[in-house]
């Protein structure tokens, strides 16, 4: 005899607030190359270095093209007025300057703020001092954040003395070599600049030496040879530049 199986009746479906299907997601974006370079305390300091090396070759070609003046008015004259025309016809006047000048200052700027975030970063990693300043840091590398700072603020009064003449009180507009003496036979113009120039070559012999580490240049046994070059490289640009001063002081440049 064959047992009935019994089966509960099939319950109807409860109404309720239909669910919506949920929306597709969109696959996750993948960084950028550039953004994830930027974002790495290793790609900061790639930029550092090579806007570090930017602004040396500018300081370069700037440092000797200042050392003109010691031939004269009419050659110093005559090279920045060379400045003005580079490129010509295919560049109107004074288009070179201009393309050097916006390099510069993306360079400085993201010099600076690769540097802010860099020093930002490794407070935030080691926020208790140093009961002991480590031996082996020299008085450039404990003051290259002071030593930027100072080379910021010499960089605007440098264009309010001779690009802009602002605070130049004897310049003659369209005379280089004479606004040049003109501002260096003051003392505060002399004080500013040498001292602007000292804390560039401190910030040079440091920079340049930091700059080749990162690289990838730099190895053991080239270290001294490194050194001794980035403070000879300090010493040359930082010498380059007083004697433009000293040579109004003097009475060679007058």
């Amino acid at each position: 005899m064959a047992l009935a199986t019994r089966t509960d009746p099939e319950r109807p479906a409860q109404k309720g607030p239909r669910q919506r299907p949920e929306p597709p997601r969109k696959p996750a974006r993948r960084p950028s190359l550039i953004g994830s370079v930027w974002r790495s305390t290793v790609g900061k300091k790639a930029v550092m270095a090579v806007t570090g090396l930017v602004m040396l070759a500018y300081l370069a070609a700037h440092m000797f093209g200042n050392l003109k003046i010691f031939f004269g008015p009419g050659e110093f004259n005559h090279y920045a007025h060379w400045l003005r025309v580079i490129g010509e016809p295919a560049l109107h006047y004074e288009w070179f300057l201009w393309l050097v000048r916006v390099a510069l200052v993306a360079s400085v700027v993201l010099h600076g703020v690769a540097a802010y975030q860099l020093s930002r970063r490794d407070l935030a990693a080691r926020p208790r001092k140093y009961a002991r300043r480590r031996q082996g840091a020299s008085y450039a590398t404990r003051t290259m954040r002071w030593g930027g700072v100072i080379l910021g603020l010499f960089v605007v009064w440098h264009i309010l003395d001779l690009t802009t003449l602002t605070v130049n009180e004897r310049a003659e507009p369209g005379h280089p070599y004479q606004n040049v003496v003109a501002t260096f036979s003051t003392w505060y113009g002399n004080t500013i600049y040498i001292v602007a120039m000292l804390a560039l070559g401190a910030h040079i012999r440091h920079g340049l030496w930091s700059a080749i580490q990162t690289l990838g240049a730099g190895r053991p046994h080239r270290d001294r040879a490194l050194k001794i070059a980035s403070t000879a490289v300090a010493v040359v640009l930082a010498g380059g530049f007083i004697s433009v001063p000293i040579g109004v002081m003097t009475g060679v440049v007058s």
